[in-house]
């Protein structure tokens, strides 16, 4: 099996942005999918992401797939662009929070770091 290389500036990233655990964002996606009027569509792009996310969230480093990869720089790039630089939990509107929820990025989920 091919590892992927995944860059400690990446990993470290990553689990930066992904504030939630993987029993969150799971647990917030079944919600979310059964929640017919949501901003965040049942087959949307962006829970298939979250769903990508959880599985990663379970992996080892080592176990990473080059998929895996992608979808952590997918992850970063997504979440600093609606964010900003700013780490600050921030009440967004209903719509952007559930986005970012979808990454697995709570805005309201006060800071590790």
């Amino acid at each position: 099996m091919a590892e992927s290389h995944v860059s400690d500036e990446l990993w470290e990233e990553f689990h930066a942005v992904v504030n939630m655990t993987s029993r969150e964002l799971a647990d917030w996606m079944v919600v979310e999918a059964s929640d017919g009027g949501t901003a965040v569509a049942p087959d949307s792009p962006e829970l298939e992401v979250g769903e990508q996310v959880v599985q990663i969230l379970g992996k080892r480093r080592t176990d990473l797939t080059p998929d895996d990869v992608d979808t952590m720089r997918h992850v970063v790039e997504q979440v600093r662009t609606i964010r900003g630089d700013e780490p600050e939990p921030e009440a967004y509107d209903d719509d952007v929070r559930r986005v970012l929820m979808s990454f697995g990025h709570d805005p309201l989920k006060p800071s590790q770091g």
